[in-house]
C-alpha cells in the first residue's frame, strides 16, 4: 500500500512539473507584458529597464530554471500589475471559491443521491419521469444563460436575492445552484444507473428475502454498493468546481481563484497564472489520489498489489 501511496505522490508531482512547464511557455507566447505596464508614450529605455527589472531579458530556460527553483522554495514571486505577492492574490480569492465548491457541491449531492436512488426504485412511474426530466434540463441548459436567467427573475422582477458579489448567505443562493444544478443532474444519472444494477443483484434478493426493511435494503445494502463511482465523480467534479467556476464567477461577479486566473491571463499577469494553475493542478492531482485511496477503504476487494 505504501508503495502505491510513494508511487502516487511520485507521479503527482511529475505531472505538476509537466503542468508548470507547459503553462510557462505558453504565457510566454502569448505576448509582452510590458507594453500594458508602461504608458504609449515611454521610450525604449523605459522598457530596457522595466525588461531588465523583472527579469524578462533573460534565457527563457534560465527564467525557467528560476522559476521552477522559486517554486520549490514556496515562493511564486510578485504580480507583475500589482507588485505584491502572488501568494497573497491566491489565498485572497481562494476561500471564495472553496465556499461557492462547497455548497454547490453539497446542494448536488442533498439533490442528486437520493432523487437518483428513488427514480431507480420507481422505475417507469411519474417519479421516475419527473426525475429524468430534472437532469436532461440541468445538463442541456448553459451555465451562463441558466445565472442571467436567475438573476433577472429572483434579482430584477423579484428583489429578494442579490445579483451578484461575496457576502452573506444570500449571495450564495443563485451562484451556488447555477453551479450545482448541473452537477445535481449528472450525480443523478449516475446514482440512477447504478443503482438499478445494484437493485438487480442477488445479495439485494436475499436481503429482501431475509425480511429487512425495504429502507434498510435500499440505503444500508443497495446504496452503499451504488455510491462507489458517484464518490469517485463527485470528488473529481468538487475539485473541477475550484477552477471551473470561472464562467460562474464571471456571472456572479463572484471573487473566485478562476475568475483571478482569467483576468491574469487578459493582462498577461504572468505569475499569478503559473501559480493558479499550479494550485488548481495540485488539487485535482490530489482528489485523484483521494479517490483512490477512497476506493481501496470502501471496496476491499480493490488491491494495488502487482500482480
Amino acid at each position: 500500500m505504501w508503495k502505491y501511496v510513494l508511487g502516487r505522490v511520485f507521479q503527482t508531482l511529475l505531472s505538476m512539473l509537466v503542468v508548470v512547464s507547459i503553462v510557462f511557455v505558453l504565457t510566454r507566447l502569448s505576448g509582452n507584458p510590458i507594453h500594458l505596464l508602461l504608458d504609449v508614450n515611454a521610450t525604449e529605455r523605459d522598457q530596457q529597464i522595466l525588461t531588465h527589472a523583472l527579469g524578462l531579458d533573460r534565457p527563457l530556460i534560465l527564467q525557467y530554471a528560476i522559476y521552477v527553483r522559486n517554486i520549490a522554495l514556496g515562493d511564486f514571486g510578485s504580480s507583475i500589475l500589482t507588485r505584491r505577492p502572488v501568494a497573497e492574490h491566491i489565498w485572497e480569492r481562494l476561500p471564495a471559491t472553496v465556499e461557492l465548491g462547497v455548497v454547490a457541491m453539497a446542494m448536488s449531492v442533498v439533490f442528486g443521491v437520493p432523487l437518483g436512488m428513488y427514480s431507480a426504485v420507481r422505475r417507469g412511474r411519474p417519479f421516475d419521469a419527473g426525475a429524468r426530466v430534472f437532469a436532461v434540463l440541468g445538463q442541456s441548459m448553459p451555465v451562463f444563460w441558466l445565472g442571467l436567467m436567475l438573476i433577472l427573475f429572483f434579482a430584477v422582477v423579484l428583489g429578494v436575492l442579490p445579483a451578484g458579489g461575496r457576502g452573506g448567505l444570500s449571495h450564495l443562493v443563485l451562484p451556488a445552484f447555477t453551479l450545482g444544478y448541473f452537477t445535481s443532474a449528472a450525480i443523478l444519472r449516475l446514482t440512477r444507473s447504478s443503482m438499478l444494477e445494484v437493485l438487480g443483484s442477488e445479495y439485494i434478493k436475499f436481503a429482501r428475502l431475509k425480511g429487512l426493511p425495504e429502507p434498510v435494503v435500499l440505503w444500508k445494502h443497495g446504496l452503499k454498493n451504488a455510491l462507489l463511482p458517484v464518490i469517485t465523480f463527485a470528488v473529481l467534479l468538487f475539485v473541477q468546481f475550484l477552477g471551473g467556476a470561472v464562467v460562474t464567477e464571471t456571472v456572479f461577479a463572484w471573487p473566485g481563484l478562476g475568475r483571478l486566473i482569467l483576468e491574469s491571463i487578459t493582462t498577461r499577469d504572468y505569475p499569478i497564472v503559473q501559480a493558479g494553475v499550479l494550485v488548481l493542478s495540485a488539487l485535482y492531482l490530489v482528489g485523484n489520489l483521494f479517490v483512490d485511496l477512497l476506493y481501496s477503504y470502501l471496496n476491499p476487494r480493490i488491491s494495488h498489489r502487482p500482480a
